[in-house]
This record gives C-alpha cells, structure tokens and sequence, in this order.
C-alpha cells in the first residue's frame, strides 16, 4: 500500500479548522477559512512559527492577534477612515475587509502537496465599504517543508466600468524569545518610523522591544526577508515583484513580532499614487512563500 506524503484533514474548535501536514518534513499548517481566510498555526521542520492569542479567534468579531491575516483592499489604515472615489467618500476599517469576512472552501489535495484553495467574492456589504466586484482565490499550499499562498485577484466588473483599485498584504504574527532587537536580512537601505514620521537609515537591527508603532522598510530590492525567532530557529519569507514593501510592528510586553509584505504603504487609497489598478477581467496572481532559513 502506497502512503501518501501529504494529508489534509478537518476538525471542529469552536470553527471548522483545516489541517494540512507534511509528515516528512515534521510540517503542518492551520487554516480557518470562516474567519477571513486565515492560517492560525505554521509549523514547519517541527517548529511552530506563528503567534496565536486564541480568545481572539474564538471571539466572533473580534481582530484576530495571530496567525497570518490577509489585508484587502488596503494595508494599514486610511485617515479618518475613510477615502473618496469617484465623487464619493467610503468608509473602510483598518487593513480592508477581507480579513473579517468568511472564506468559502473550493477544494483541498494531497497530490504532490497538502493544499486548500479558498475563495473570497464581494458582496452586499462589501460593496459598501468598497464600491468594487471582485474575487479572491487563494491556495495555501505545503510542500517540501515551506507554505506557499498562492494569490489571485480579480476585477469581477463588466467592461467599461474602471479599474478596480488595491493594495494587498499580509500580516504574519512571528512567536518569538527573547529581545525584539533583531537583525533582518534585507537590503533596504532606510525605513520610515511612523512613532514621528521620520525616515531614517537602515543600519542592519530594528529594536521593536518599546515602539509603541509600527516601521515601513524602504528601498529594498530583493522580494525576500530573514530574521531569527528564537535561537537556532530563523525565518525566510519570499513575495513577488507588487509587494514592495516589508512593515514591522510590535506590541510591548507581548511575545511576537509581525513582519508584514505590503504592496504600498498606510494611507495609499488617500494618495493613490503606487495603487495597483486592475482593469474589468484581469487576474493579479502573486506567491507568497514562508519558509526556516
């Protein structure tokens, strides 16, 4: 009999958890599609990588502290919340709406990997916030000890009715010991500090141990970042080309560290100067790879 090398599986704790595991690897990876689609646990080569306050995802409204959220159409927060377009002001809370909304379950596979593909479509409530059809299909994907989430964003508008604009991202919640002084493999070269709005240079560590905000690295080339955890365990994360920038955030006294690839930064639907702007009909497909450096 012929064992497969991956196994995706399902159980009930307080949602409907999906679990997919790699048992080569000593991997596993938590998927919670009704409350935003998110991954709550990454463990790869045997250790747990993400940071989960539980009561937070158990709690039906409340913003998950944890795991790694999707944030559409918008990263950070807009001033005042809100934004105009077209003539017309909108309101949007912090990092969009998909993050707060239920995924719906479009298949799982164990052939060559442990995946589950999930989707995400406007809706009454939705529009409201943001005046845009659209349609997220996203595969989260174990292979060879590294989580993939595998990305499309679509304009689901009839023709002639604009571009759909966005900036996707994600916010990754890292369980860390020890000092949030840390050194990141980056090329960046400087960073905006949002505590005063600031940018200065990038010298090699940022010090999240008492920031109250968060910091955007600028300038980086690379479409990559690595950065130790705890000892003897390190993190690799790789994007692709729209994700341009790497925010990190903090809150004091707690034990994690968020590390979070945006496509522009905070307050970008104000600007709309780097949107990305996606006609009716066109697909935005992007890869984000988590990985042990």
């Amino acid at each position: 009999m012929i064992v497969s090398q991956f196994e995706v599986s399902q159980y009930e704790d307080t949602y409907t958890i999906y679990e997919l595991k790699e048992p080569g690897t000593s991997s596993r990876v938590l998927v919670c599609p009704e409350r935003g689609g998110i991954v709550i646990g990454c463990q790869l080569h045997g250790e747990e990588l993400f940071y989960l306050d539980k009561a937070t995802l158990e709690h039906p409204t409340a913003n998950i502290r944890g795991g790694n959220p999707i944030l559409f159409p918008i990263c950070g927060h807009l001033k005042n919340g809100s934004y105009e377009w077209a003539g017309t002001r909108y309101e949007m809370a912090n990092h969009g709406v998909a993050r707060t909304s239920p995924w719906e379950v479009i298949s799982t596979s164990t052939n060559s990997e442990a995946s589950i593909t999930l989707r995400l479509q406007s809706n009454k409530e939705s529009l409201s916030a943001y005046p845009f059809h659209y349609e997220l299909e996203f595969t989260y994907a174990l292979v060879g000890g590294e989580l993939h989430t595998r990305q499309h964003y679509r304009n689901c508008g009839q023709a002639g009715s604009g571009a759909m604009p966005f900036y996707a991202g994600f916010h990754p919640y890292f369980a860390i010991e020890g000092s949030k002084s840390i050194p990141y493999d980056t090329d960046a070269t400087r960073y905006v500090d949002y505590n005063d709005n600031v940018v200065k240079p990038y010298t090699g560590v940022i010090d999240l141990n008492n920031r109250g905000a968060s910091v955007c690295l600028l300038d980086a080339e690379r479409r990559e970042i690595a950065f130790p955890i705890r000892e003897g365990v390190k993190v690799r994360m790789r994007y692709d080309d729209p994700f341009k920038y790497v925010v990190l955030w903090s809150v004091i006294d707690h034990p994690f560290i968020c590390v979070e690839p945006w496509m522009a930064e905070t307050g970008e639907l104000n600007r709309q100067e780097e949107l990305v702007l996606l006609e009716a009909g066109e697909t935005l497909s992007c890869n984000l790879i988590i990985s042990r450096a």
